[in-house]
């Protein structure tokens, strides 16, 4: 096996222009990991976060970013169970999937669903671990119950239309286009609302108020959410792409009984990454196998093209997901 890799490395915070292709010593992976030769490398808003210098790397992980790849497994540490070497797999990353071999946790595998290539599965771990723990375990969406997403059009988000629809949900969402907005209502959305023409809190409310929101924008997103909640409704909270500062008053919160919540993947556990892994198999990889559900392709760029990815994802016209083609 080759002992030196590519890889893509953050040379100082700041924009796409501080990635940089480097030399690497390839990984090892110790108790419980497997070592993956990576086929394709997901791109998502976290990678571009750590880039700019505002999502430090777990100390225990790689500080490559990368936090989801597809590939085969070539080497495992002891105390691996449920793989062989040989595999294919999507993955969980804590970090290093912008790389030719990257390390994880067995228990953060998950096999290639039936019929999908590797580039379709790579797309898979990051949004889905997020979706399913923040929208069905902690949000506790169930069938009948009205959902929206913001920003509908992105990895979360297409991903979120599609599970929510697929468990029986009313979906709501909003996107910045008519175009996007248009991607989301092939998805299961029932209504698409362009943020740039419409506020989507008298659309809810006319509805009777959402039981659910999952949101990434925060900033003045926050109150407007509280004010589209149905009494009793959930808000989840997954990223701050407007800031995490507003006033809020927190009165209606006990008079109507609303929850706000919210969580960030990375920093958790190995085991609840693990029982995430282990809910996905059981609940959703069978719906990705037979085709109900499946990711939504944006993009592919050859790792050496990592800025051009980068640049793709911070211009916001993208529909789904965005790979790098590593191997």
């Amino acid at each position: 096996m080759k002992q030196t890799m590519r890889a893509i490395e953050i040379t100082e915070p700041g924009g796409p222009n501080v990635l940089r292709m480097t030399s690497r010593p390839v990984p090892e992976p110790g108790y419980g990991d497997v070592l993956i030769r990576v086929a394709y490398a997901g791109v998502n808003r976290p990678d571009a976060l750590q880039r700019a210098g505002a999502y430090a790397p777990p100390p225990t992980a790689s500080d490559l970013p990368g936090l989801e790849a597809s590939g085969e497994i070539i080497a495992m540490g002891a105390g691996v169970s449920g793989w062989q070497v040989g595999d294919e797999v999507c993955a969980l990353l804590p970090g290093g999937g912008y790389a030719e071999y990257a390390i994880t946790p067995a228990a953060h595998c998950l096999p290639v669903p039936h019929g999908m290539d590797l580039k379709q599965a790579a797309c898979l771990p990051e949004t889905f671990f997020t979706v399913f723990s923040n929208v069905f375990t902690r949000g506790r969406l169930t069938a009948g119950e009205r959902f929206l997403v913001h920003g509908g059009s992105s990895g979360i988000g297409t991903t979120a239309i599609q599970l929510a629809h697929a468990f029986g949900a009313r979906v709501f969402t909003t996107a910045g286009s008519d175009e996007k907005c248009e991607a989301c209502l092939a998805l299961g959305a029932e209504r698409a609302i362009n943020y740039r023409k419409d506020d989507f809190v008298p659309v809810l409310k006319d509805e009777g108020g959402a039981h659910l929101i999952l949101d990434m924008v925060g900033g003045d997103y926050i109150p407007r959410n509280i004010s589209a909640l149905a009494d009793d409704g959930r808000l989840v909270q997954i990223a701050f792409l407007q800031g995490p500062k507003v006033e809020l008053n927190f009165a209606q919160m006990m008079m109507r009984r609303l929850t706000i919540t919210g969580s960030t993947l990375r920093p958790q556990s190995d085991l609840a990454k693990a029982r995430i892994a282990s809910d996905l198999r059981e609940a959703v990889w069978p719906m990705l196998g037979t085709g109900q559900i499946g990711p939504v392709m944006d993009s592919e760029f050859d790792l050496a093209d990592v800025i051009a990815a980068h640049e793709r994802m911070e211009s916001s016209t993208h529909i789904g997901k965005i790979v790098l083609n590593v191997a």
